[in-house]
């Protein structure tokens, strides 16, 4: 008999009992399940519900389960309804009558809750290493890159020069807003459901928030259906690693651009990339390409989740059982993602010459050549319209503005002396941008101190 049997002894069949089963993917909630049965072990002798004898027999048989499935001496029966109640069944047949007392003055459902808060803070301290790894590796590739120059882009048009390390922290700062969400969401699923029972709560004279403290939650939810229904939680994690999967595919559609030929700004190092079965010059950005992808996969999860809540009526209704499987996958999706990413930054070639030349090629220092006619006085829309006709005048003859002559220049405006190949210089054009947040190596430096101060990290 299931120990959710009451009123009725009919049997489900063995369709629905599969149909019905989470063991396959809510297993690996063990721990958390073990550590919420213990502290209510201890709240339940705290508050006089069973003897202090009774509560030892119920926390030593939970540790002796935990350190069996720890060391693989006891294996999850996959035949289980749920991870509950196999732990709960495990430990009645090790101690016998006292494990029936454990479920007194919970339910499943303020217990699962309670679980997958707990399994869930966790893997956040997880996804918030990894992102740290990741944006300290793309820092000190930043801090190493402050002085090359690249073209920056605009509608994937060489706009204005930049340096790579200016490049490269903007996805730190992109990762560093990711950490900030992700420590909001653990402050509010840091709340414990635990003693909501059913939805009604119980006529034990229970202490939440002595168990609560035990499980190291700040606080405990403040009404007992909302406690068992609510998953906003989840939603609000699947939507932080959704934010995050976007920034990986950004940064992995840059990394895929700039290792091509076209391009070939950097080399991915080979542990990051894979051949042709039938081409045998390629080296495939893979797991960039795969990561780009995943974030669709990640998209996916946050509406399957989104969908599942939308029309549920208060408290509980199985539906929610699909919480998990979505969340458990962006979990697993977005942690390879980010210690591959980590990797193939570390790892890659820059060509620093090689940015350096197709920034001289894009007449990318034109707004410089502006703001240099508009310091000789001339009216900026005058300046701007001067500054284009010289950039058409560069490429029909094959020039740059750093190599037209200056009788050239002169052909088109009085005003333009020997000094305007230290205006249009791409090196002195970076060095200019000074402004708070700009492009230059000294601002770029500065953007390094910031990044590692909001990590908590020394700088060099």
């Amino acid at each position: 008999m299931k120990l959710w049997q009451g009123r009725t002894d009919a049997a489900t069949s063995a369709e629905a009992d599969a149909f019905n089963s989470s063991i396959s993917f809510d297993s690996r909630m063990y721990r958390a399940d073990i550590a919420g049965s213990i502290a209510h072990a201890k709240m339940l002798a705290h508050s006089g519900i069973i003897t202090d004898s009774e509560a030892q027999t119920l926390i030593a048989g939970l540790e002796g389960i935990l350190a069996d499935l720890d060391s693989g001496a006891l294996e999850i029966d996959t035949g289980a309804e749920d991870i509950h109640m196999f732990i709960e069944e495990t430990l009645t047949a090790r101690v016998g009558e006292a494990g029936k007392k454990l479920h007194t003055a919970r339910s499943r459902n303020d217990q699962v809750a309670l679980d997958l808060r707990l399994y869930l803070l966790g893997e956040i301290k997880n996804i918030d290493s990894l992102t740290r790894g990741l944006i300290l590796a793309l820092t000190s590739k930043a801090e190493a890159h402050a002085d090359d120059v690249m073209p920056g882009y605009t509608h994937l048009q060489r706009a204005q020069p930049v340096t790579f390390g200016q490049h490269l922290l903007a996805y730190s700062m992109m990762f560093l807003r990711d950490l900030s969400r992700f420590s909001d969401c653990a402050r509010r699923m840091n709340v414990s459901p635990i003693g909501s029972c059913a939805l009604a709560g119980t006529t034990f004279d229970t202490d939440r928030q002595f168990e609560s403290e035990l499980l190291g939650f700040e606080s405990v939810c403040e009404n007992s259906m909302d406690g068992v229904s609510d998953r906003d939680f989840a939603i609000e994690l699947l939507s932080d690693i959704s934010i995050l999967m976007m920034h990986i595919s950004r940064l992995s559609e840059e990394m895929i651009l700039w290792s091509s030929l076209e391009f070939s700004y950097i080399e991915l190092d080979d542990a990051y990339t894979t051949g042709s079965s039938i081409m045998p010059q390629k080296k495939n950005p893979d797991m960039a390409e795969l990561s780009r992808g995943k974030t669709g996969r990640v998209y996916g999860d946050l509406l399957t989740l989104l969908t599942v809540m939308k029309g549920l009526p208060l408290a509980y209704n199985k539906d929610m059982q699909e919480d998990k499987e979505c969340v458990f996958d962006a979990v697993d999706t977005v942690k390879p993602c980010l210690s591959l990413m980590r990797g193939m930054i570390e790892t890659m070639r820059v060509d620093a010459e090689r940015m350096r030349s197709s920034s001289a090629a894009g007449f990318i220092n034109a707004t410089d050549l502006a703001d240099y006619l508009v310091g000789k006085g001339l009216p900026f829309r005058t300046a701007y319209k001067l500054s284009g006709r010289l950039v058409a005048r560069c490429a029909a003859d094959g020039e740059t503005l750093e190599t037209l002559p200056l009788a050239v220049y002169r052909e088109y405006s009085e005003l333009i002396g020997e000094d305007v190949y230290d205006a249009v210089d791409l090196d002195a054009c970076v060095r200019r941008r000074k402004s708070y947040g700009g492009t230059s190596p000294e601002s770029v430096r500065r953007q390094v101190m910031y990044v590692r101060a909001a990590l908590g990290e020394p700088s060099d």
